[in-house]
């Protein structure tokens, strides 16, 4: 389940490094996909925006087994 996580943040890095930020997996268990917002991203008021509408609904829609997304 990790490779698949990684695969599809990778496909939604560009739009985050875009505005000069960037996601780093950290772990995956039990379905809890866990990430560290990095660089603009890690300190924008709108991260949890981001996490929630973007990573999150991301990696649900094309991974049924990811229940949560948490950044830490």
């Amino acid at each position: 389940m990790r490779e698949k996580v990684e695969t599809a943040l990778n496909d939604i890095r560009p739009a985050l490094q875009a505005d000069g930020g960037d996601v780093e997996l950290i772990d995956v268990t039990d379905g809890t996909v866990k990430v560290r917002l990095q660089g603009a991203c890690g300190s924008c008021p709108m991260a949890t925006m981001t996490l929630r509408f973007g990573i999150e609904r991301l990696l649900k829609e094309r991974i049924p087994e990811v229940k949560q997304v948490v950044a830490v």
